[in-house]
């Protein structure tokens, strides 16, 4: 499916801004007018009751309406919003409106708990601004009803207290969850990442077996190809044995690719497990890696030293591949023979593969490349270079004895 134009996507991310916006403007507004209402409830319930204080009026509603709507506000301004409700609120005290719970300058509070930073005011000024906004709500009371204000300082030092308490835990759990939700997202964009870096190296790691596989099949059926024409009319039983190599070389080699490829294309295997790659060839089909070589025309002679043991399916892969690849070239740029010695050390195998060289190697190409990758993945190393008439090609691989 097409992705919407940019400029569409653009409008709807500011659309969905726009509702967020007026949302948060509602729900202000809302609190505002409960805080005002219950305050104004609160005033002309103790105005009734009776008593010294002062009755409700229109200066006792417009101290109200002030101690409670700025809070609509309070997402832009909090500590402006506490500081003006808490003013209103220590005026009404000191006219002698009804004393009650200061419900609007204790909501401010709570938010300005909530979210200091909405302030862009330092810390130490937000404390002097809410002790003495404290102090003088408390004198206020005092003078209220001329006395001094020892239960208002104890109320206030509750309320306001509780509503600082109170707002700075929810900010600190909403703090830990961000952090939490943010942790858990970088969490799952390295996963991410390490699965993209494994599905490359695998990817990179079946290029080369393709490379190996694909270079030395083509050598062999190159060879095969050229002494079946050339023996077509003299050895007619040589001639047919050639093209039976071609045809077994193709096949196996058919059958290897598409192995490959399969792996490729199929992220996970099902569950069953019938449709299991197979194992691929290790140590064990040197020999018949010999012998294809020997009827392509190679010489080909392989020594074995030391305790041949189970090797690690990785180790016993890339042994195999080297092998492969440097008969391959010995093959292809080789004179006609090639030693093949594979020593089995107490913590290491050691390849070599020697041939009389027909032309110096070039540098061109990915075959010693890719024995070299091969033997570093590992840990390993390998020396390629020609020397007394021969080329060499040498590795040496760790082996921890573990045949697991």
């Amino acid at each position: 499916m097409a992705s919407r134009p940019v400029s569409q996507q653009l409008r709807m991310r500011g659309v969905r801004s726009l509702w967020a916006e007026r949302r948060a403007v509602a729900l202000d507004g809302a609190i505002a007018a409960v805080v005002f209402a219950l305050s104004l409830a609160m005033l002309a319930g103790r105005a009734d009751a009776g008593g010294d204080t002062r009755g409700l009026d229109a200066l006792g509603v417009s101290l109200v309406a002030v101690a409670s709507l700025p809070l609509v506000a309070r997402r832009r301004e909090p500590l402006a919003v506490f500081a003006v409700t808490a003013a209103a609120s220590a005026a009404m005290n000191a006219l002698g409106y009804p004393q009650g719970p200061p419900l609007g300058p204790t909501v401010a509070l709570y938010f300005l708990a909530l979210s200091p930073e909405r302030t862009r005011a330092p810390r130490w000024l937000i404390g002097v601004v809410v002790t003495g906004m404290f102090l003088v709500h408390a004198a206020a009371a005092g003078v209220g009803e001329d006395t001094f204000p020892t239960v208002p300082l104890l109320f206030g030092t509750v309320v306001w207290g509780g509503a600082l308490v109170l707002g700075d835990r929810v900010r600190l759990r909403r703090h830990r969850i961000v952090q939490l939700e943010e942790r858990a997202r970088r969490a799952e964009r390295e996963a991410e990442r390490e699965r993209r870096l494994a599905a490359a190296e695998e990817r990179t790691r079946i290029a080369r077996d393709l490379h190996d596989s694909a270079g030395h099949a083509i050598n062999v059926i190159l060879v095969q190809a050229g002494a079946a024409r050339l023996l077509s009319k003299q050895d007619p039983e040589r001639s047919q044995a050639a093209l039976e190599t071609i045809e077994e070389v193709a096949r196996e080699t058919i059958g290897e690719i598409d192995q490959l490829v399969r792996a490729l294309r199929d992220d996970e295997l099902p569950d069953d497990g019938r449709a299991a790659v197979e194992p691929p060839l290790g140590l064990a089909a040197v020999e018949a890696l010999a012998e294809r070589h020997r009827a392509a025309g190679l010489a080909v002679e392989v020594r074995v030293r030391g305790w041949r043991r189970p090797l690690s399916p990785g180790l016993d892969q890339a042994a195999y591949r080297i092998l492969q690849e440097a008969l391959t070239n010995a093959a292809r740029h080789g004179d006609g023979g090639a030693d093949v010695d594979i020593a089995y050390g107490p913590r290491s195998l050691e390849l070599t593969v020697t041939n009389p060289p027909a032309a110096p190697p070039t540098e061109g190409g990915h075959g010693i490349v890719g024995m070299r990758e091969r033997a570093e993945l590992l840990g390993g190393s390998l020396e390629a270079e020609a020397g007394d008439g021969v080329f060499r090609v040498r590795a040496r691989l760790p082996d921890a004895g573990d045949g697991a």
